[in-house]
């Protein structure tokens, strides 16, 4: 869904783009709908996007897609579930560690010159943010003593999930090419990130799979008491936090990104906000809490704020309405 957004972004600008997917996603999480593959059709309107089918796995496969006149590479390729890396924990190293080691390696050789946009995400930090003292609410749980999580959080010596752990290579490799090799590397350590034509899953989307599910009638299962609390950004935001780091005079750069304090949700909260959208009941499961699930996760934005000049502009409410007209008007692939 990001890489999508991305391609969109600049193709509307006029710039000319490859996409590169191995269209896996469905099969990654046993759906037996061409979600993906939405995407990738959605892209083919645009005459200035090429599209490659391949595996960031495979050197014969990027070196199609690596050249010399790249100005910009944004890896978004990955595997994004926590169980499929518990129960894979091979093939979440290969896509996830490997995959963006190869990728900055083509780069390397070839495209050093550009701008490297790394999508890492809050799970590097593991359950250190679980060691932050929490307030318990009725819907909701709260840090009791900080506001939200800055990119200075320990990340060692903490469980992480085989997930976390391939996502940390991959963040650490990102900035030790920055460093050693010159290349102009941005690391965005994402949180919970929504928007149009995201197939949302309970492992990886949890607010669109809370959509889907309301909106198609099919109950949804809360791990753990639903009080959990991520901060969430609309997905075009995320796209222009990108944007703005590669013109920025910035070298290497590590940020927390995400809504920030100002948009944050519990799960309870969300299902209650689209409930109240579509006047439909959602049923709900409970079951018991998945290994290292942070209870609250909040980004702490103020140094993409500071040093990028950006802060989100879409609201909850606002992106919710995004969602929700998109589902509805694309039932057939929820069927």
């Amino acid at each position: 869904m990001v890489g999508s957004h991305a391609a969109e972004f600049y193709a509307l600008r006029g710039d000319e783009v490859t996409v590169f997917d191995s269209l896996m996603r469905s099969r990654l999480f046993g759906y037996d709908k061409r979600s993906v593959e939405h995407n990738w059709d959605y892209l083919s309107r645009f005459k200035n996007i090429k599209r490659i089918s391949g595996d960031i796995r495979n050197n014969l496969d990027l070196d199609e897609a690596v050249s010399g006149d790249l100005d910009v590479i944004i890896h978004t390729a990955s595997q994004p579930s926590v169980g499929f890396s518990i129960a894979n924990p091979a093939d979440d190293y290969l896509i996830n560690a490997f995959g963006t080691f190869n990728v900055l390696e083509h780069m390397r050789r070839i495209c050093k010159h550009a701008t490297f946009i790394y999508c890492s995400t809050n799970k590097v930090y593991g359950e250190h943010v679980s060691d932050l003292p929490l307030v318990e609410k009725d819907k909701r749980y709260s840090f009791r003593d900080t506001g939200a999580i800055d990119e200075n959080v320990k990340i060692d010596s903490a469980p992480h999930t085989p997930y976390g752990v391939s996502k940390y290579v991959g963040d650490i490799y990102t900035q030790e090419y920055g460093h050693i090799y010159g290349i102009k590397t941005g690391v965005f350590r994402m949180s919970c990130t929504y928007g149009t034509r995201q197939f949302g899953f309970a492992d990886q989307g949890w607010l669109n799979h809370f959509i889907i599910a309301n909106v198609m009638q099919r109950p949804v299962t809360i791990y753990g008491d639903g009080k959990q609390v991520r901060d969430v950004l609309y997905v075009g935001d995320l796209i222009r936090a990108f944007d703005m780091f590669i013109k920025a005079d910035l070298k290497n750069s590590v940020f927390n990104i995400g809504g920030g304090p100002d948009h944050t949700v519990s799960l309870l909260e969300s299902i209650e906000m689209i409930e109240a959208r579509t006047g439909l009941e959602t049923k709900i499961c409970f079951d018991k809490w998945r290994p290292s699930d942070q209870k609250v996760y909040i980004s702490d934005i103020s140094k993409a704020k500071n040093a990028l000049g950006w802060s989100p502009t879409v609201g909850l409410d606002d992106g919710l309405g995004m969602v929700l007209d998109w589902v509805k008007k694309n039932k057939v692939f929820f069927e």
